[in-house]
């Protein structure tokens, strides 16, 4: 058996993008190597969701860094599954915490940390970290 055994999205041409965010998109594969902490990062400087009171873009670079246990989150999955946040109307704050949770609920990472930054709105930059070392 495959490490990629059961992998749907990562086909040539796939354009299956969800409407919505849903941990369900995330897929995931055995790590090769789960004897090592090693850390493995994803970053993203084309996130955009929606104010859930103005419904105007939020513009953000996610940054997701993890070191896996069993199982390895798929890029393409991921990609997917930031992508479907873009007509979600959602905070900073619920937004990176959703990401952190779904991450940690598919591949049950030794460690995970998330980070959102925010493009400037009225003049103020957010930043968001959500680190499982401060749970």
């Amino acid at each position: 058996m495959s490490n990629t055994d059961g992998l749907k999205l990562l086909k040539k041409g796939e354009k299956n993008y969800p409407k919505k965010p849903d941990a369900s998109i995330l897929e995931t594969f055995k790590n090769s190597n789960p004897q090592r902490d090693y850390w493995i990062t994803f970053e993203t400087a084309e996130f955009t969701s929606l104010c859930p009171i103005t419904g105007q873009p939020d513009f953000a670079t996610i940054k997701i860094e993890y070191i896996p246990n069993k199982l390895c989150v798929e890029s393409k999955s991921l990609k997917l599954y930031i992508f479907s946040f873009r007509n979600e109307g959602s905070f900073y704050e619920d937004v990176t915490n959703r990401i952190f949770t779904d991450l940690t609920k598919v591949c049950k990472p030794r460690r995970l940390i998330v980070t959102g930054d925010f493009t400037a709105r009225g003049g103020i930059r957010s930043s968001v970290r959500v680190d499982s070392a401060d749970s």
